[in-house]
């Protein structure tokens, strides 16, 4: 995907449970889609809580797609709630980071979307399945907004928060080195255990408490 036009449109301060950070909102314009993606040009949006000096060295950053159901609903489908709050405390503990929460909702599916695919896991479907039967990639998500905010505030180099190797990719493959990757492991839970081992096993997300339960059986 290309994305242009892409600008800050608000900043403003914005305390949390976590900390005191500055919220700043960026858009901008997506020109293509992945395959298996809804195609044409659609307007992107995406938050940044920055904590503190970003530029003295290498920030930690967390690039966190929309959850409703996790975020707000603390639904145990997934683990996203999870690592959000855990990227949060990262940062404050630190003292100084960035968090970019972007609208990709469902792997970049949509809400309604991503409601269809939990009926198709209920039949049994994993969640690459239920998206693929749905006429969706695997996942929809692009990176080139937050790779754009980053440069937007002035970084070029990060400490990646994530499990998963293509944020690493797409930000590199966009001239910001990834200094350090640091797990975004939460503790697994049961009701979301079949949700993790799908993303180890076929979207390559880098997952040891998955594996060492693997080990132990």
């Amino acid at each position: 995907m290309a994305i242009e036009g892409v600008k800050k449109v608000a900043e403003a301060d914005f305390p949390t449970r976590w900390g005191h950070f500055r919220i700043l909102g960026f858009e901008g314009v997506v020109a293509a889609s992945h395959p298996g993606c809804e195609p044409g040009c659609e307007k992107e949006e995406l938050v940044a809580l920055v904590m503190g000096n970003i530029h003295s060295a290498a920030p930690l950053v967390r690039i966190h797609s929309q959850c409703l159901t996790g975020d707000v609903f603390h639904s145990l489908r997934c683990d996203c709630r999870l690592q959000l709050e855990m990227a949060l405390k990262k940062i404050a503990a630190a003292g100084a980071g960035i968090l970019l929460y972007e609208q990709k909702e469902g792997r970049g599916i949509g809400l309604m979307a991503k409601l269809r695919a939990y009926e198709l896991q209920d039949q049994g479907r994993d969640t690459v399945e239920a998206n693929l039967e749905l006429g969706f990639a695997a996942d929809c998500r692009g990176y080139e907004l937050p790779s754009a905010a980053l440069k937007l505030l002035g970084v070029s180099r990060v400490r990646l928060i994530t499990n998963n190797p293509e944020k690493v990719a797409a930000l590199e493959s966009a001239g910001i080195a990834v200094t350090e990757r640091i797990s975004a492991e939460v503790e697994p839970h049961e009701t979301f255990e079949r949700y993790l081992r799908t993303k180890q096993e076929k979207m390559g997300h880098l997952l040891e408490l998955v594996v060492n339960e693997d080990q132990t059986e």
